[in-house]
């Protein structure tokens, strides 16, 4: 199990469809993304943003190896690797030992769904809901959004209610990492005009998956970015515009090679 599939950007097109589905503006869903993956469902490797949680994994295997495995299985919660890809060397500990508990006790994505949570998500079982995770950040972003709709949080995230949405989607010990104070200051960051222009930002993680360091994935058209382009444009044999025009977005597109 690689966990590479198509690595397709988010679209204009799921984001607004999720803004509508839920009645939110846009500033609510980026702020939780924001929040979540820093905005980015990828890593530069292709597979999904992961997060391991060893409670989960401790709870779906009745404890078994805690004694054996506290690094992977615990009766308290916390992790201890790093972000990125350490997370996914525990996760391969796990599938070696339960490979269903190991996928259902890991967040997936841009808004880091549980495993477990597959069902809510809408997808029939959690083999069915990575798949989709490793495609498309826009499969991820409509797992969110089915997510808040069966679980009842979409009116928190419409009110704003911070604390009450964090509570419902990260848990009773929200406070402990002041999920509900990130979620409202990247609000207020995103209510101020801020919002990623998406063409922009799917260059950034393309041009990632190939190499080229943007800076970032924000959707802003810095510095970084342009010259990133310009190098990407260059190896190719593209004018070097610093832009994301079309040519240079079709050769940059996994899909295109």
């Amino acid at each position: 199990m690689n966990f590479i599939g198509q690595t397709a950007a988010l679209s204009s097109a799921a984001v607004n469809a999720a803004a509508t589905a839920l009645n939110v503006p846009l500033p609510n869903i980026w702020a939780v993304l924001h929040v979540e993956t820093t905005g980015c469902g990828f890593l530069p490797d292709r597979r999904p943003v992961i997060r391991f949680e060893r409670y989960r994994f401790h709870v779906h295997t009745g404890g078994i190896y805690d004694r054996t495995h506290p690094d992977i299985s615990s009766p308290s919660a916390g992790n201890v690797a790093a972000d990125g890809a350490p997370q996914y060397t525990l996760l391969e500990k796990a599938l070696a030992l339960n490979p269903q508990a190991a996928l259902q006790s890991t967040s997936w994505g841009l808004a880091q769904v549980l495993g477990e949570n597959c069902t809510l998500a809408g997808f029939t079982d959690v083999d069915s809901m990575i798949a989709a995770m490793t495609e498309s950040e826009d499969a991820q972003l409509d797992a969110f959004r089915s997510f808040l709709q069966s679980a009842h949080l979409a009116g928190h995230l419409q009110a704003q209610n911070w604390a009450a949405f964090a509570r419902g989607y990260n848990g009773a010990d929200y406070q402990r990492n002041h999920y509900d104070t990130l979620l409202a200051a990247a609000f207020k960051t995103f209510s101020s005009g801020q919002i990623p222009n998406l063409d922009v930002r799917a260059a950034q993680l393309y041009l990632t998956l190939r190499g080229f360091s943007p800076g970032g994935i924000d959707g802003m058209l810095g510095g970084n970015t342009i010259d990133a382009l310009r190098a990407f444009q260059a190896s190719v044999g593209l004018p070097q515009t610093g832009q994301p025009d079309s040519q240079t977005m079709a050769a940059l597109t996994p899909a295109a090679g």
